[in-house]
């Protein structure tokens, strides 16, 4: 049997009372940042590279010059390397609704095309992010008019002060294993992995040890009753993200958490473009090895890269938020006009 499609009026009546409430948490959203001075901003989709992670996936295009010239480019995963480039001109806060892409992803809280706010701050720590975080719930929740974030049978309180825990602690609290004991020890991670029943495959990174283990045990006790800020991620899981000053293993990097769901992804930004540059070579080395395939460098972002002053940066799905806010099961139901599904 093939399901309704999304315009059907029957179909649309039941997911316009949540795309109502995104409506309004859009306004206050805008309203929050307007009051603080922060400048909008547009970034162009279309970009040389989509971005240098290894586990992120694009859709590609040709651009077709006058004189028939080809020229490869993407949809963007991220805005971030266009915000970036407005940071070095000489931008000092700014936010975005970015509408940004990412291929091989559907379910329930993810989508191939989906909105990504992000903002950034010059010169300021990246610990006045996560107050940025709360304040957003707390204007969030007051749109939607409610006083719980839920999702499948979670719940978390958008007022309450978040607890912020790092994610060493985190490891060592719900998977009972010291992650800075076995930090870069591919090893030792597995073998602990499967002391607690983790599954390790033989071709596993230590990467990808560290991410099953956060998947299957951390994450799903993050964001219960109150957000979480899981803080301090290892410099290898963050490749954007510059070094704490009191740890060098450790990065300015936390990602935010409510109801087990993860919303929101923010650095204290790397500005060396020569750190920068190995970053995404190893991450790009490591793409080719596992998916057989790389993207472009931005030698356009690198160079603005050297003249971009300090910044902290974050990237929140603005998706999820809506989801969480209205107690919404998929992401589809909080989407205007959701991506056709395959017949």
């Amino acid at each position: 049997m093939i399901a309704s499609p999304w315009w059907a009026p029957h179909v649309y009546a039941d997911r316009r009372p949540f795309l109502m409430t995104r409506a309004r948490i859009t306004g206050a959203v805008r309203a929050w940042f307007a009051a603080r001075d922060f400048v909008e901003v547009e970034t162009a989709m279309l970009q040389v590279s989509p971005g240098n992670e290894a586990h992120l996936h694009a859709f590609a295009t040709e651009l077709i010059s006058p004189d028939a010239s080809k020229t490869r480019l993407y949809l963007h995963t991220s805005p971030e390397f266009a915000a970036k480039k407005l940071l070095a001109a000489g931008e000092k806060r700014l936010f975005t609704f970015a509408r940004v892409f990412r291929n091989r992803e559907r379910g329930a809280l993810h989508h191939p095309e989906f909105t990504m706010l992000e903002w950034y701050r010059v010169n300021e720590s990246y610990d006045v992010l996560s107050e940025d975080c709360s304040a957003l719930l707390a204007a969030a929740a007051e749109a939607a008019g409610t006083k719980r974030f839920s999702f499948r049978g979670r719940e978390a309180d958008p007022f309450a002060p978040p607890e912020r825990v790092t994610v060493a602690d985190a490891f060592r609290r719900h998977a009972r294993i010291d992650l800075l004991a076995a930090l870069n020890d591919r090893d030792a991670l597995a073998a602990a992995a499967k002391e607690q029943g983790i599954r390790v495959a033989d071709d596993d990174t230590w990467g990808d040890v560290f991410s099953r283990i956060l998947v299957e045990r951390v994450e799903p006790n993050l964001g219960i009753g109150r957000a979480t800020i899981l803080d301090e991620y290892p410099v290898s899981e963050a490749a954007l993200a510059r070094p704490t000053k009191h740890d060098a293993r450790v990065a300015e990097r936390f990602e935010l958490y409510l109801c087990g769901v993860e919303i929101a992804n923010a650095f204290g930004e790397l500005t060396d473009p020569v750190e920068q540059r190995r970053r995404f070579e190893s991450e790009m080395a490591e793409k080719e090895r596992v998916h057989g395939e790389r993207y472009p460098l931005d030698e356009d972002f690198l160079a603005a890269l050297a003249n971009m002053p300090p910044a902290s940066g974050i990237a929140l799905g603005f998706d999820r938020l809506v989801m969480l806010a209205t107690g919404a099961q998929r992401i589809e139901q909080v989407l205007w006009t959701p991506v056709a599904e395959p017949q």
